[in-house]
């Protein structure tokens, strides 16, 4: 092994210095620097971080950076597994800490190369708040910037987080919000509507607030068949495929990634639901065959890439036109 004293400059060597430091400089992106050409934006993922499986942050992170994005990862909260596997410690960072760690990345020099924020699963009310603040940072940076809500709130057996938190979910992060990506339940509880058909969640969609608007687990068209609508304010389209019994957590936060990405590389409607749909479908398939307790994103992950499962997809002809809910009062 050689001496790094006889190997190395020294500090003292102004030669060797002034040398050293161009290349250094060359090596080094400086704060604000245009990004490579070609280069997908960055990504800020605000969401729930468990030590196992793959869900929130874990199958987001790993997709979205497969898929060619720079990720600036948030944690709401860090579970040690999923809450549908069993009760565990739940470690809440305290709202003024979150709220300053937002506040650090709103005025970070490198702002100017994130094309988008998604939140999902909140640790506390006040979260939405600290969010609401650095979406209106990222857009006054970058306004063609997105910001994608998975209001992440509750399923078909009712809410799962505190009523306060999807509240301020509902009526803070929601109408700011470009893109949403409900599902079935959690559009119904926002709007106040049933929702039994396609045409049902697709207006529901359309008076949810956002300009698109994502809805899982959705009414289908075929028998044992599951859907996911897409609605924008001037089309509605339908992806459905058959409904695969057993299906891990966190198929919702890898199509929210998949349409994330979709959208900001400049995907139309349909294109981006079918693009979406077609990897999430596979790889709750594959993950299912395998016999996996949760996603198998690291073993499947060229499924995020180049789908090879094919969903139908349909435009919705009889969606009514878009129109803006006012928050609802209650819970």
């Amino acid at each position: 092994m050689s001496d790094p004293a006889s190997s190395n400059p020294t500090p003292s060597d102004p030669a060797a210095s002034s040398s050293a430091a161009p290349a250094a400089a060359a090596r080094t992106p400086q704060p604000g620097a245009p990004q490579p050409a070609g280069a997908k934006p960055a990504v800020i993922l605000i969401s729930s971080i468990v030590a196992r499986g793959g869900v929130g942050t874990r199958v987001m992170t790993f997709t979205l950076e497969r898929l060619g994005h720079r990720v600036w990862q948030v944690p709401t909260i860090f579970l040690p597994w999923h809450p549908g596997h069993g009760r565990a410690t739940r470690i809440v960072p305290p709202d003024d800490a979150f709220a300053a760690a937002l506040a650090d990345l709103a005025r970070a020099p490198w702002l100017a190369e994130v094309g988008a924020v998604i939140s999902g699963y909140l640790g506390s009310a006040a979260q939405a708040e600290a969010v609401a603040g650095l979406v209106a940072a990222l857009k006054a940076a970058n306004p063609a910037a997105l910001y994608v809500c998975d209001p992440v709130v509750g399923d078909e057996g009712g809410l799962y987080v505190p009523e306060a938190t999807a509240t301020a979910v509902r009526d803070v992060l929601l109408p700011i919000a470009d893109v949403a990506t409900p599902n079935v339940f959690e559009l119904g509880w926002a709007t106040g509507r049933t929702i039994t058909t396609p045409d049902e969640a697709a207006n529901a969609a359309r008076a949810l607030g956002p300009a698109r608007v994502l809805a899982t687990s959705a009414p289908a068209m075929m028998k044992g068949a599951l859907a996911t609508i897409f609605a924008t304010p001037d089309s509605a389209y339908l992806a459905e495929h058959p409904r695969v019994e057993g299906a891990p957590n966190g198929v919702g936060d890898l199509i929210c990634a998949m349409l994330t990405d979709a959208l900001l590389s400049g995907a139309g409607a349909e294109a981006a639901l079918t693009r979406a749909a077609s990897t999430t479908y596979e790889m709750v398939v594959r993950s299912v065959k395998a016999g996996a307790d949760e996603l198998v994103y690291h073993a499947a992950q060229e499924a995020i890439v180049s789908p090879a499962a094919r969903v139908q997809v349909r435009r919705l002809a009889t969606a009514s036109p878009r129109r803006v809910a006012r928050p609802l009062t209650g819970g």
